[in-house]
């Protein structure tokens, strides 16, 4: 999977906003992050929180436009295609770690 990640408070704030769709192999990573929202957007998304140490809090399935989303004690956010997590079996206590910019590598 290919993640972009948003490292500056301007790449967090735009994040997905202007995109009219994700790619089934693209996500986003917002660090920090412990909310999201889908104003102005046209498409689902996946949600993913994570917490420090990488594992997978919470997952909000195909997340609608219009919406909002958060989760206490998430870190960081990661932002999918609809479905996407699901097929790559992300649920709650999944371990992430991001080996850079362009991967992320799911331990069980």
């Amino acid at each position: 999977m290919r993640v972009l990640v948003a490292r500056s408070f301007l790449q967090r704030a735009r994040g997905l906003l202007g995109r009219t769709h994700l790619a089934a192999d693209e996500a986003l990573l917002l660090r920090p992050c412990s909310s999201v929202h889908t104003f102005g957007m046209c498409f689902a998304i996946d949600v993913v929180f994570i917490d420090p140490q990488g594992v997978v809090v919470a997952v909000r399935e195909a997340l609608g436009p219009w919406r909002f989303a958060r989760c206490r004690g998430a870190a960081a956010v990661l932002e999918m295609a609809a479905g996407a997590a699901r097929r790559a079996g992300l649920v709650p206590g999944t371990h992430l770690r991001l080996a850079s910019t362009l991967s992320v590598v799911v331990r069980a």
